[in-house]
């Protein structure tokens, strides 16, 4: 049986060679990562959240079967259901705790202002 070298015609890595690639990685790797990658959005503004619409679903919507993407139950005719900017709706009992947590749509993402100055900024400069 031939060695892997031999089956792909390549060398050996000289060690020397080797570490030095490796410190190359860790170096271009501490420049891409940056604080916020690393870590959660926070929460949605409190002020944010409490301008949310407040929608009452038609009976189109409800003879659709619309549902909440959180929970996955339809939604009932003439429930009273929040409306996120991107236009998502959902229930206040899903969606509230979840904007507690994070400031973006469950669906597609779309951000809410936060109450933190540096993610707000770190957004503005991204």
């Amino acid at each position: 049986m031939s060695s892997y070298f031999d089956e792909h015609d390549c060398e050996p890595t000289d060690p020397d060679e080797q570490s030095l690639m490796q410190g190359l990685d860790v170096d271009f790797g501490a420049l891409e990562i940056s604080e916020w990658d690393q870590r959660l959005p926070p929460p949605a503004a409190k002020d944010a959240v409490q301008r949310l619409s407040l929608c009452v679903v038609s009976p189109q919507q409800a003879d659709k079967g619309l549902k909440c993407p959180v929970c996955l139950l339809e939604f009932e005719e003439q429930e009273t259901v929040r409306e996120m900017p991107c236009k998502h709706l959902f229930h206040s009992s899903c969606i509230l705790p979840w904007l507690g947590k994070t400031n973006s749509c469950p669906v597609c993402r779309l951000e809410l202002p936060t109450d933190n100055p540096d993610y707000e900024q770190f957004k503005k400069d991204k």
